[in-house]
């Protein structure tokens, strides 16, 4: 099976934004390999750590929220 991982990031960074709190923290219990290329895409501040959620960027709260609404949010008929 050929994964677009690209896909994964966005489906992850939507789910992100599910979870937010403090204006700009969200839960990181998403696997590793998908925060790390989140996070090289600037998206989200560095994963490692003790903290059990992560900072969003501007840019990745801005694209999160679209994503959320483009992938999670019904459309009116």
């Amino acid at each position: 099976m050929d994964i677009d991982k690209d896909k994964i990031d966005d489906a992850v960074l939507a789910l992100l934004w599910l979870t937010l709190h403090d204006g700009d923290r969200a839960w990181k219990g998403f696997d590793w390999d998908t925060m790390d290329r989140l996070y090289k895409k600037g998206l989200i501040a560095n994963p490692a750590g003790k903290a059990k959620s992560v900072v969003l960027s501007d840019e990745g709260l801005q694209r999160a929220e679209e994503l959320f609404r483009a992938l999670f949010t019904r459309t009116k008929e």
